[in-house]
């Protein structure tokens, strides 16, 4: 006996919404009155809560410099994405320069994943704000301060040689909070 693709179709959906409404009618501690949701005075009934101003972080920078200096290099990473991209995709490239630009744009990826992470890793040890630049082998760190000292430079040195290889050159500076 052969059944159709649509009769078995039909039959698993409504098995499936069977179980479903076996599950929420038989559910414990089911607390919800399914009514609220059409009525209007439940708007009237609702009181907002005010969140603790310490929990809140901002989710822009103390810094528009940074958030320029940011944007730039996000702008010239566009670019080098967008040729890398024009040139994997492009019949006039060989194989190996095709392979070559697969490459360069897994290793942007992986510096600017890297650069995100030692900026939160660099904010989490107290400062405001920090950008990190990786180019070639040099990494040039900046951190929103009025000052610090050079154990606090050292630690933060410290914390980029760890987390990225082979560099060579590691720069700390700071830009003060007020400008």
């Amino acid at each position: 006996m052969k059944v159709k693709r649509r009769t078995v179709w039909l039959l698993t959906l409504l098995s499936l919404a069977a179980v479903i409404s076996v599950y929420y009618v038989f559910e414990p501690n089911r607390n919800l009155d399914l009514m609220t949701i059409f009525m209007d005075d439940t708007l009237e009934e609702t009181t907002l809560t005010n969140v603790e101003e310490e929990l809140t972080r901002p989710t822009v920078s103390e810094s528009h410099l940074f958030e320029e200096l940011r944007m730039e290099i996000a702008n010239e990473r566009s670019q080098l994405r967008e040729q890398l991209t024009q040139k994997m995709a492009s019949d006039q490239y060989t194989a190996e320069e095709k392979n070559e630009a697969y490459n360069e744009m897994n290793e942007l990826i992986q510096r600017e994943t890297s650069e995100a992470m030692l900026e939160m890793l660099i904010e989490a040890l107290g400062y405001s704000d920090a950008l990190v630049h990786v180019k070639d082998d040099k990494v040039q760190v900046t951190v929103l301060s009025d000052e610090i000292s050079k154990a606090q430079a050292n630690e933060i040195i410290y914390i980029v040689r760890q987390n990225i290889d082979d560099i060579q050159n590691v720069t700390v500076s700071v830009q003060s909070n007020y400008y």
